[in-house]
C-alpha cells in the first residue's frame, strides 16, 4: 500500500496544474511505482485509472498529463503539469528558454562552522554527470563532459548554526543546488548523497530520503492569458521546518 494518499492540486487553470510535491515521491515513475503522475491521474481519471488497475493495465490511464519539469525524489515542493497538449508545449518551450523563474529555499550547515555570508551571491560551477551512478559532482574549469550551473541566493535567516537560503537556479542541470551548496561548504540538511554518506550507504536508499530543500514558488507565462502567474506551495508539515515557519507569513 502507497504511504502517498493524495497530491494537493493548489490550481489547475488553463491547461496547467500547481501541484504540491511531498519529499520522498518521485515525479514519474514505471507503472506499478507510486509517482506524481500517477496519483494525479488517479485523483483525476478515477474510473479509468481503477479500470486499469483491475484489468491488468500496463499504461498510465486517463486522459493528457504532460510532465514538463521534475523535482528530485527527495525534494518537496510545487510543480507544474499541463492537462492540454497546448499548455504542455508553451511550459516546455518556457522551460528550455529558461523563462520560468523558479525559487527554493533550503536549510543548510556550514562543514566548518563558519559564519555565512549575508549579501546576495552567485554559485557557478561546472558539473558533470559520474558515470554509472545517480549523481553528479564539480569539477574544474575545461572538463569536456562538464556543464555550467549557475544559481543566485541569498541568506534568510540562523538558528543554531544552520541557516536558511532562498536559492534561484539560473540553469537546470542534475541535483544543481544540492551539489552546489556541497561545493560550498554547506550541504543541505539531510542531503547524505552530498553532505556526509559513508562509502558503505547504499545509494538507492540515500537518494530516496527527504532533504531540506524545498520548491518555494514558480513563476510562468499562461499559456492563453499571457499574463505572469506565480504558484507557490507551503513548506512541509515536519518537524525538520518547524523552526523556520515565521520565515514565510504568507503561506
Amino acid at each position: 500500500m502507497s504511504f502517498f494518499k493524495k497530491i494537493i492540486v493548489l490550481f489547475e487553470t488553463n491547461g496547467v496544474l500547481a501541484v504540491c510535491k511531498p519529499a520522498g515521491l518521485p515525479t514519474q515513475a514505471p507503472w506499478g511505482i507510486e509517482s506524481v503522475e500517477s496519483l494525479i491521474r488517479r485523483q483525476k481519471f478515477q474510473s479509468l485509472f481503477e479500470e486499469s488497475v483491475a484489468t491488468g493495465g500496463k499504461r498510465h490511464p486517463g486522459g493528457f498529463l504532460g510532465v514538463p519539469h521534475r523535482l528530485d525524489r527527495a525534494v518537496s515542493g510545487v510543480m507544474l503539469l499541463a492537462s492540454t497538449p497546448r499548455a504542455a508545449r508553451q511550459l516546455s518551450r518556457q522551460f528550455e528558454r529558461r523563462q520560468i523563474r523558479k525559487t527554493y529555499v533550503a536549510i543548510v550547515e556550514p562543514r566548518r562552522g563558519e559564519s555565512i555570508q549575508v549579501e546576495p551571491f552567485i554559485w557557478q560551477d561546472e558539473i558533470r554527470k559520474v558515470p554509472n551512478e545517480p549523481r553528479v559532482e564539480v569539477v574544474k574549469l575545461g572538463d569536456s563532459h562538464a556543464k555550467l550551473a549557475q544559481t543566485r541566493g541569498r541568506f534568510l535567516a540562523s538558528n543554531k548554526g544552520f541557516h536558511l537560503l532562498e536559492l534561484h537556479p539560473e540553469t537546470g542541470r542534475m541535483h544543481q543546488l544540492r551539489v552546489q551548496a556541497a561545493c560550498h561548504d554547506m550541504p543541505i540538511v539531510g542531503d547524505i548523497l552530498y553532505g556526509n554518506a559513508s562509502a558503505e550507504e547504499d545509494l538507492d536508499i540515500i537518494r530516496n530520503r527527504p532533504i531540506a530543500l524545498h520548491a518555494r514558488s514558480i513563476e510562468y507565462v499562461d499559456p492563453e492569458s499571457n499574463q505572469v502567474v506565480t504558484a507557490r506551495a507551503p513548506v512541509p508539515d515536519t518537524s525538520l521546518w518547524d523552526y523556520w515557519r515565521d520565515e514565510f507569513p504568507t503561506q
